[in-house]
C-alpha cells in the first residue's frame, strides 16, 4: 500500500510575515515551540500567549486528560484565531499514543509495537493499530500523535523493548510496520512523528535520555544498516515528521546529542537522506541535556542544529516562553541563521496548512 501523502505541495503566499523582511515576528519564532502545561486546567497566561502568537502548538500528558480535553483543545485553537497576526493555520497539537502500555488517552491501539510486530501480519495491524491511534487523537482534537517508534530493538528486555515499545529486531519487519502504521493515521488525517532517530534500539535498560545522558557505541555500519535503515524507506514515503534522539553516537559526532548536532541533522538526516519534512526534538528539559546549559540555551542549540520544532515537555508555561525569547535573540544577535531559520518556519507552517 502507498501511503497517503500528508506532505503536498503548499502555496506560501500567504506567509507573508515569513518571507517579506529580515525582521522575524513573534508568530514566526514562536512557531517552532510546542508547549505544556500542569494539570487538567490549562493556565490563563497560556491562552494570552497563545493569542499573541508566542505558541506553535501544545503537547498532552496524562495528567491533562479528561473528559472534556476535546473542548480545552478547541479553546487552545479558538484563542490562536482570536489573536491578531496569527496565520490561521492550526495549532500542532500532540501527545504519545504508541499503543500498548504507552497511550496518554483512554483507548486504542491496546496492542504494543512489540505484539504488532509478533502478529501473524504486522504490516496489516499496524496499520488498524495506526486507524485505531488516529480515531483517538481525532476524538479529543488532536491532529499529530509522537510515534511510532522505529527503534530496532538489539537485545530482549533491553530501552526500548522491555516495554514492547519496538516492532522487531528486525530493521525490515520495523520500517513495514512503522509504515504502515504511518498510513493508518494518515487515513485518519492525524500527523505521524517516527522517533528517535537515529535509533535507541542498543541502549541497555535504564539507559533513558530522558533521565541521564547516554552514549550509543555502535559504529556507522550498524547504524546505517540496522538503526536508520527503517527512515529511508519512511523518508522515501513522505514520513511528515522525524524524532530526534538526545543520546550521544560518537561514530558520526562524539561530542553532541543528535538533536543538538549538525553531523546528525544537516549532514545526514536532511543531506544524505533527503529528509524534507519537520524534525522535532525530544523533550528538551531531558537529563541527557543537563550539560548543554538550560531550556532556553538548550532550545537555541538544538535550533543552531538544524531542528524544527522544540518540544517543551516540562509542564510548565514559563518554560516555553523563556525558549521563544531565547530564539528571538539568537535571531537578533546572529547566533541563529535567519535564511535557515525562515526556511524551518516555512516548512512547519505548510504541514500546518495541511491541517486546515
Amino acid at each position: 500500500m502507498q501511503p497517503t501523502r500528508i506532505l503536498r505541495d503548499v502555496t506560501l503566499l500567504g506567509l507573508a510575515a515569513c518571507v517579506l523582511s529580515r525582521e522575524v515576528s513573534v508568530q514566526d519564532v514562536a512557531a517552532h515551540v510546542i508547549y505544556s502545561y500542569p494539570g487538567l486546567e490549562p493556565p490563563p497566561h497560556l491562552f494570552d500567549l497563545i493569542r499573541l502568537g508566542k505558541v506553535g502548538g501544545i503537547i498532552i500528558f496524562g495528567e491533562n486528560v479528561n473528559e472534556t480535553l476535546s473542548d480545552t483543545i478547541q479553546l487552545f485553537q479558538d484563542a490562536y484565531q482570536e489573536g491578531t497576526g496569527n496565520s490561521g493555520f492550526p495549532l500542532l497539537t500532540m501527545t504519545d499514543q504508541e499503543g500498548g502500555q504507552v497511550r496518554r488517552l483512554d483507548g486504542g491501539p491496546e496492542f504494543s509495537a512489540k505484539e504488532v510486530g509478533q502478529s501473524a501480519n504486522p504490516g496489516a495491524t499496524a496499520e488498524t493499530t495506526g486507524n485505531e491511534a488516529g480515531k483517538v487523537l481525532l476524538q479529543n482534537n488532536l491532529n499529530t500523535n509522537l510515534a511510532p517508534v522505529v527503534d530496532v530493538f538489539q537485545a530482549p528486555d533491553n530501552f526500548i523493548d522491555e516495554y514492547g515499545r519496538s516492532y522487531s529486531n528486525s530493521s525490515t519487519v520495523v520500517a513495514e510496520c512503522a509504515g504502515e502504521f504511518i498510513e493508518g493515521e494518515a487515513q485518519e488525517q492525524v500527523l505521524s512523528v517516527a522517533k528517535h532517530f537515529p535509533g535507541l534500539g542498543a541502549a541497555a535498560s535504564g539507559q533513558n535520555t530522558d533521565e541521564q545522558p547516554v552514549t550509543i557505541n555502535s559504529d556507522r555500519d550498524t547504524l546505517e544498516r540496522v538503526d536508520m535503515q527503517p527512515y529511508h524507506q519512511l523518508i522515501a514515503n513522505n514520513v511528515p515528521m522525524i524524532m530526534c534522539s538526545w543520546a550521544v553516537y560518537p561514530a558520526v559526532d562524539p561530542d553532541s546529542p543528535a538533536g543538538l548536532s549538525s553531523k546528525w541533522v544537516k549532514d545526514t538526516l536532511r543531506d544524505e537522506m533527503g529528509f524534507k519534512g519537520i524534525t522535532i526534538t525530544d523533550a528538551i528539559e531531558a537529563g541527557a541535556l543537563r550539560s548543554f546549559g538550560n531550556d532556553a540555551q538548550r532550545g537555541v542549540l538544538a535550533a543552531q542544529a538544524g531542528m524544527d520544532l522544540l518540544l517543551a515537555a516540562a509542564r510548565n508555561v514559563t518554560q516555553g516562553e523563556a525558549i521563544v525569547d531565547a530564539l528571538a535573540e539568537a535571531l537578533e544577535n546572529g547566533r541563529l541563521d535567519f535564511t535557515e531559520f525562515n526556511a524551518a518556519t516555512e516548512r512547519i507552517m505548510a504541514l500546518r496548512a495541511t491541517l486546515s
